[in-house]
């Protein structure tokens, strides 16, 4: 019902900002009927499987935390947790997954490792339940938490980069006290990514036939472009500010278009509440039979 009322709503959008006989109807419609509730699908499922997952990595780990003396209880937590992304017994979650970390946090917050080699481990001794609330609250609470935090770092601090990433926590339980957590995140140009190869890789022939879709995110006025995705048509995109400003007239989202280097291109700007605040998707879409006028 909610898809379809969506759908509903921004097929309407796309008849009030029309377009020219040549523009890109054909992609405006093909985003709202096919992209935009596949992509919606895929967030729905990432959100899904890893908020279980990292329920079980945590019970998988619990028993790790009790380990004396603290030299042995990280190296063990050390390899359990890349135990848990690996096939056969690994969890399906953790096995083929965006996140860039997974880590086992002490019942105080800091972080005992993570899941590289020590000598890498730039998060160990870390304070995570001082720096992310879902931590804290799980700690607190012995309840798994999920939400949308940023990682500030000194080697960061310049890079005009996105450093947001969905966070999920599970709480690790031994004889009723929370022993400690593990923790997971999803950056947000990682999600983008995935999104994008997926549907490239359900449209496989279609691609191969000349069609291009990519799938972008966006934080605020951020627009996040994945790594592997041509800058020289995303940059043709108007600026973020545009886009997001129009969402306060359009709150369930809309389509556009443009043309460049001979295409009309279709997009949809549609907003992902459940990834965080002011977090949304654009579909981006061209086809052999959406050429440009001469």
């Amino acid at each position: 019902m909610r898809r379809a009322a969506i759908v509903g709503v921004l097929g309407l959008l796309l008849l009030a900002f029309g377009c020219e006989p040549e523009g890109a109807p054909g992609a405006r419609r093909a985003i709202l009927e096919e992209h935009v509730p596949r992509v919606k699908e895929l967030l729905r499922q990432d959100r899904e499987k890893h908020w279980e997952a990292i329920q079980e990595a945590a019970q998988r780990l619990g028993p790790g935390f009790a380990v004396e003396p603290p030299e042995s209880r990280e190296a063990q937590m050390r390899t359990a947790l890349k135990r848990v992304q690996e096939l056969p017994r690994g969890i399906a979650g953790l096995v083929v997954s965006p996140i860039s970390f997974l880590a086992a946090v002490d019942s105080d917050g800091t972080v005992i490792a993570r899941d590289v080699d020590d000598e890498d481990d730039t998060m160990q001794g870390q304070d995570f339940g001082e720096r992310f609330p879902p931590v804290a609250a799980a700690l607190e609470s012995g309840r798994p938490q999920m939400a949308l935090v940023t990682f500030d770092t000194e080697e960061n601090a310049e890079e005009d980069v996105n450093r947001s990433s969905l966070m999920f926590v599970g709480p690790a339980h031994r004889n009723g006290e929370v022993a400690g957590a593990a923790v997971a995140g999803i950056p947000l140009w990682r999600e983008a990514q995935r999104l994008s190869r997926q549907i490239r890789v359900d449209l496989a022939p279609e691609i191969e036939a000349g069609l291009i879709v990519w799938v972008l995110m966006y934080q605020g006025d951020d627009l996040i472009v994945p790594p592997d995705a041509p800058t020289e048509i995303t940059s043709e995109l108007p600026e973020m500010a545009t886009l997001f400003a129009k969402l306060d007239q359009n709150p369930n989202g809309y389509t556009g278009e443009f043309n460049a280097f001979q295409k009309w291109y279709g997009y949809a700007v549609v907003p992902t509440p459940s990834f965080g605040e002011d977090v949304g998707v654009v579909v981006l879409r061209a086809g052999e039979g959406e050429a440009a006028a001469e």
